[in-house]
């Protein structure tokens, strides 16, 4: 619920973890994925954002799941594809500025590409960057900083969990936009 009409495609995306299983993303998809990533804006186009890309039913697929935290891999193994997003943090010109937040936008991106699909994207945090720089040889400069799910909704009912399946139907909250735009000072509401 907004406070004003946004864009469909943000009004629509949200963090679902009821993935089906038998669905599939095609690689025309992956490829639509990848591209909308690629164009997200960045400090002086320095494009900081790489991907480690993995469709189910790999041996990518399979040791990104791996990385995944219990609580991730109880729901994401059902998803159609698992991503990692990392940072490259350094060019041949030295430190990229903002090469945390370039990463950021270019998932924003993805996952928006996701709705524009008719595909759902989970993005996680709960994952071990150091297996993942394992797993796949990674430049000790490379950064992994999120794990993304993608693919198909199903009905909350495969997540098994009394919790799970709640948790899944809850209503979507954030905070009013008088708790979250400032103006003359800290706490002073903007709207």
């Amino acid at each position: 619920m907004t406070s004003v009409p946004i864009a469909t495609l943000m009004a629509e995306r949200w963090s679902p973890r009821a993935y089906d299983e038998s669905a599939a993303v095609s690689p025309e998809q992956v490829r639509a994925l990848l591209e909308a990533a690629r164009w997200a804006p960045s400090f002086g186009n320095t494009q900081p954002a790489r991907y480690l890309v993995g469709a189910r039913g790999t041996p990518s697929f399979d040791a990104i799941l791996a990385t995944l935290n219990s609580g991730n891999r109880a729901w994401a193994h059902r998803a159609s594809l698992l991503l990692i997003g990392v940072m490259v943090p350094t060019n041949e010109k030295g430190d990229v500025p903002y090469a945390e937040y370039g990463l950021g936008l270019a998932s924003e991106n993805l996952v928006l590409q996701a709705v524009e699909l008719g595909l759902i994207a989970h993005q996680m945090a709960g994952f071990s960057p150091e297996a993942v720089s394992a797993a796949f040889s990674l430049p000790e400069d490379v950064v992994p900083k999120v794990a993304i799910a993608v693919g198909s909704p199903a009905e909350p009912d495969v997540l098994e969990e009394d919790w799970r399946i709640e948790r899944e139907k809850a209503d979507r909250v954030r905070l009013p936009l008088a708790e979250f735009a400032f103006t003359d000072q800290w706490g002073k509401p903007a709207l």
